[in-house]
């Protein structure tokens, strides 16, 4: 995630409860010190037989992504299976030749036993070699089919990630927020695993398995159409236990998936926090929490082994069924007379033969509801709401104005009261205030990652919701305690503020954060690799890099929200004062709890519980003797 639109670090441990991280509903807190609000059991997240809605499996609706309803899953794999229509027909057409192949074998063999009873002199060698060679074809044509299947699969499953990917990337930073981290990492990894596996095997095996299937079925009924009639004697049985356990497996999947993501969570909430919890001596409670997700992912994997192990024993059943009763209906239509000994053999062995795409159909048929529920999952962040709606109005100017914004994470609970601010261009703005206030809620409405509840937050008066998102981070830009280094060189990771920069741009960039110095002495200076892999930057470096990234992107306001706390006091000065000078004549709001960037702002604005109760310069609100004067005269240890 670009650190321009970024969210405080969960690895810090300094969030704070006015914001966000903190006062998002559903009360997750991360880092998470001492648990979470409490989450529905997966096992009862819905009612039986009711598809589960956004909150299914595992807690707070509100943290948990939309899933898509069956409709939506049934038409996107409907569009994906025919959008190449004849890479499809040729993967069917071989695989349909290859089972015409493999019905020669029962007939010959019902012929040859015909002769041998009736004396006939069959020979025997050319029945064989016949066999052979049809068997032999039936490989062949069998191995352009799996691989014509497969090349479409993986383009298939290519588009599908691509598009899964789009999807996440356009995702309302909001909703990741309010969303957490685990049910969001569990769709990209776990369910694109499984829908991975359904779209190489399960779906292709099916296929298959659906035209082999009706190959024989066309085969016995040429043989003779009364020999059908025992064949269907399973049918009821496979019918019936199949419709009760579609009927829920798919709910079983998603709150399998749900808990599997809460647990996730918990987990990435405890490394995270570690240095917390040890801090807090937090290990009993994290035990406990753990143990709780474990036993409810648990409960939720059980409860889709009771399905499997209900309906795989007796659709085993029904294939024994169908074998035996035309042997004995076989035998007794041959004795009066009905069919031949012919007819008889080759329709046994037809119906042994059905077995295997019978089997291969319903074995898939879990596959495809496991990857069924992880289709939902992937789809249904396509199902987030915007949380903006661009019109065709534009930008004149550059003033950014908050007119009497109201903003709340849970409903009927503001966590801003009414907050107005004009800033002109060009001007530098300190908010500083107690932890939980809501500066950096504040922050974020006026860099436009939420909307306000009531109110309006403008930029040369249009809303910022109202302006698309690549235009709005032209204008501006936010930078957190966050800062993600991606892995590729320095350079690449500069040029995503503007991929068009020059190296001399760049530089440029590095230099006003007081970055050049490293980057030059590593061994290939910009081309240097850092990142995941790569050579490991230390967080003051990485928050330099994220910083050069914002003065090439020059956007004309800028919110930092404690973006320099990870360097040094002396340093985090130093680097401030060299940034200022870059952004010269760029309206800057910073939110920090060092002072000293109170000291050199034009005006300071002192936010209180959700509302700014002082707005001045330094000057005149020390010569004020209010709540900032206090806080000055207790980090600095003066009143001057």
């Amino acid at each position: 995630m670009d650190d321009t639109t970024g969210t405080t670090s969960p690895s810090t441990g300094q969030a704070k409860p006015g914001d966000p991280l903190t006062a998002s509903p559903g009360g997750q807190a991360g880092p998470a010190v001492d648990g979470r609000a409490p989450a529905a059991s997966p096992a009862g997240a819905s009612p039986a037989g009711a598809a589960p809605g956004p909150a299914a499996a595992g807690g707070d609706p509100t943290r948990i992504l939309p899933v898509a309803d069956q409709a939506q899953v049934r038409a996107y794999a409907r569009r994906l299976t025919l959008k190449y229509p004849r890479r499809l027909g040729v993967a069917l057409g071989l695989h349909g030749l290859a089972a015409v192949a493999g019905l020669a074998g029962p007939r010959l063999l019902g012929d040859l036993v015909q002769g041998v009873r009736d004396g006939s002199g069959v020979d025997v060698d050319v029945v064989v070699l016949t066999i052979a060679g049809f068997i032999l074809v039936q490989a062949v044509l069998i191995r352009f089919a799996v691989y014509a299947s497969a090349k479409l699969g993986e383009k298939v499953l290519a588009e599908l990630r691509e598009e899964f990917v789009d999807r996440v990337l356009a995702l309302p930073l909001s909703t990741v927020e309010r969303a957490g981290t685990g049910d969001l990492v569990t769709r990209t990894s776990r369910d694109v695993d499984a829908l991975s596996r359904t779209v190489r095997h399960a779906v292709p095996e099916t296929l298959i398995a659906v035209v082999a299937g009706a190959f024989v079925l066309g085969a016995l009924l040429l043989v003779g159409p009364l020999l059908m009639l025992p064949a269907l004697v399973a049918v009821p049985l496979i019918w019936i236990s199949t419709r009760w356990y579609l009927k829920r497996a798919r709910d079983g999947y998603l709150r399998e998936n749900a808990a599997y993501a809460e647990m996730t969570a918990g987990l990435s909430e405890t490394v995270e926090g570690a240095r917390t919890v040890e801090a807090y001596n937090l290990q009993r409670r994290r035990h406990e929490r753990t143990d709780t997700d474990i036993a409810r992912s648990w409960a939720a994997e059980r409860y889709t082994l009771s399905l499997r192990t209900v309906w795989f024993p007796a659709v085993e059943f029904g294939y024994v069924l169908p074998v035996v009763a035309t042997l004995l209906a076989g035998g007794l239509f041959h004795l009066n007379g009905w069919v031949s000994l012919a007819q008889v053999t080759a329709a046994t062995l037809y119906v042994q033969q059905l077995i295997d795409p019978l089997d291969r159909f319903l074995s898939w048929v879990d596959e495809l509801q496991v990857g069924g529920a992880s289709m939902a999952r992937l789809l249904g962040v396509a199902n987030v709401p915007d949380d903006r709606a661009p019109g065709a109005r534009r930008p004149d100017g550059e003033a950014i104005v908050a007119d009497d914004v109201r903003y709340a994470y849970r409903e009927g609970r503001d966590v801003l009261h009414g907050v107005s601010l004009d800033l002109a261009p060009g001007e530098r703005l300190a908010m500083v205030g107690p932890s939980g206030a809501g500066k950096s809620t504040l922050g974020r409405l006026l860099a436009g990652i939420h909307g306000p509840r009531t109110g309006a937050v403008t930029v040369g008066g249009v809303p910022l919701v109202d302006l698309p998102l690549d235009e709005l981070r032209g204008h501006v830009a936010l930078v957190t305690q966050e800062h993600h280094v991606f892995r590729g060189t320095v350079r690449d990771n500069v040029l995503i503020g503007r991929p068009g920069a020059g190296d001399d741009e760049v530089t440029g960039a590095l230099r006003a954060v007081d970055a050049w110095e490293w980057v030059e002495a590593l061994p290939d200076g910009l081309g240097t690799v850092v990142g995941s892999g790569g050579l490991a930057v230390s967080p003051a470096q990485a928050q330099q890099v994220a910083l050069a990234r914002l003065v090439l992107a020059d956007p004309h306001t800028l919110v930092l929200d404690e973006a320099t706390s990870l360097i040094d006091p002396r340093a985090a000065r130093h680097l401030e004062r060299s940034l200022a000078a870059v952004l010269q004549g760029r309206t800057v709001i910073a939110i920090a709890h060092r002072l000293y960037t109170a000291h050199d702002a034009d005006r300071v604005a002192v936010v209180e519980n959700g509302r700014i109760t002082e707005l001045g310069s330094h000057e005149e609100l020390v010569a004020a003797e209010g709540p900032y004067a206090a806080l000055w005269q207790s980090w600095h240890g003066t009143s001057r």
